[in-house]
């Protein structure tokens, strides 16, 4: 997005523009265009549609505060869902923490969480696209604090009572799972965790690069795993956490809730007449014998992440399903035990076996009138074709 096209937005005939560009979202982009072009520069109208269409999308993130803020196309992706930013702001209002200066703050999304929650914020970031969207989601929301642009690794910290880092997680080849491609890199991101930090990493860190006294926290938001976030200094609590975000709120669950796999432990057992698929978080979290210990069950298999057990549960860590029976998990016969029972329409889950469920489904080829689930996975290391049936 241009700087100053961006600048232009934010000025009376701007503004006007907008409102009308957010009337043609649902037209054809050419005849909008067209449409603006009476009113406007060619690139004053692409400002104002782009943002519009932005604010659209940005529903899925922001709710309905994405009406009146702003995005980048690459700063809307790369922002955190409001209710995860929202949670993260919460921890640091529990904390006491009154100052928080954001290194690398894109379009400012922690930002506006953390000004919510009453905390003085500063942010900074390279880029002056970036740093002009920030201000203007404050000014939008009609919240205090400042954004600056600078360079996040010459910006001392130590003023504020929490630093926050979101490296960006992209080189010139696209997204990167290695920590030396991030910007800031691995060894800023170290040196933060050296003092009362935030850091917001991919959810597939490994576990053995988390510093000692480090928190990691693996958080999912309506199922789906969004980020993991490394506490340090006093902000970090536990070793690991996993925290789940739906309709009904917040839940939360530790180490310290989770009991060894084995002897005095958890089981490795047959299976019951319940199964329990923990959370994303929970798994990434290393955590699913704190599911089981949660719903008086085991593990079907020591390197599974399938609980079981004989009592039927509610967890907010886990959807559980009734067992119904074990069907064969050869496929030919699968097939026939599929179409025997009349089941047309089947969801597939799997956890460690080598199926591709859209794949499979299409070579059952089923045409019945029933619906089912199938669940693919080992039990005791051998093959295992279980239907079940989702728990109210």
């Amino acid at each position: 997005m241009d700087l100053d096209a961006f600048r232009w937005l934010l000025t009376e005939p701007g503004q006007a523009l907008l409102a009308r560009a957010a009337g043609l979202t649902g037209s054809d982009p050419l005849a909008a265009q067209t449409t603006l072009r009476r009113e406007a520069t060619a690139d004053h109208a692409a400002a104002a549609l782009t943002q519009a269409r932005l604010r659209v999308r940005a529903e899925a993130k922001f709710g309905e505060l994405a009406a009146r803020m702003y995005f980048t196309a690459e700063g809307l992706e790369q922002a955190t869902r409001l209710p995860v930013a929202t949670h993260r702001a919460a921890r640091l209002q529990a904390y006491a923490a009154r100052t928080l200066v954001d290194l690398g703050c894109g379009i400012g999304g922690d930002l506006v969480a953390a000004a919510r929650a009453g905390l003085t914020c500063a942010g900074v970031d390279l880029d002056p696209v970036r740093v002009a969207v920030a201000e203007a989601n404050l000014a939008a929301l009609d919240l205090p604090g400042a954004v600056v642009v600078a360079d996040a690794t010459t910006v001392d910290p130590s003023p504020f009572d929490v630093a926050f880092a979101d490296p960006a997680r992209r080189s010139a080849r696209g997204r990167t799972f290695d920590v030396d491609d991030w910007t800031p890199p691995w060894p800023f991101v170290e040196g933060l965790l050296r003092r009362d930090s935030c850091v917001k990493v991919a959810p597939g860190i490994p576990h053995d690069l988390v510093p000692d006294g480090v928190e990691a926290e693996w958080v999912s938001d309506h199922g789906e795993v969004k980020e993991a976030a490394l506490w340090s200094g006093g902000l970090a609590t536990t070793a690991r956490r996993a925290t789940v975000i739906g309709d009904g709120g917040l839940a939360t669950v530790t180490d310290e809730d989770a009991p060894a796999l084995g002897e005095g432990g958890v089981a490795v057992r047959p299976v019951g007449r319940y199964l329990y698929e923990p959370d994303g978080a929970v798994v990434r979290a290393g955590l699913v014998t704190a599911v089981a210990a949660g719903v008086q069950g085991g593990l079907v298999d020591e390197h599974i992440a399938y609980v079981t057990g004989d009592a039927a549960y509610r967890s907010p860590f886990a959807r559980g399903y009734e067992v119904l029976e074990e069907l064969p998990y050869r496929e030919k016969a699968l097939r026939a035990a599929l179409r025997e029972r009349g089941i047309g329409t089947l969801a597939i889950k799997k956890r460690g076996v080598e199926v591709v469920p859209e794949q499979l489904r299409k070579r059952l080829a089923l045409t019945g009138d029933e619906e089912g689930t199938l669940v693919l996975t080992r039990v005791a290391g051998a093959g295992t074709a279980l239907l079940v049936r989702p728990l109210a």
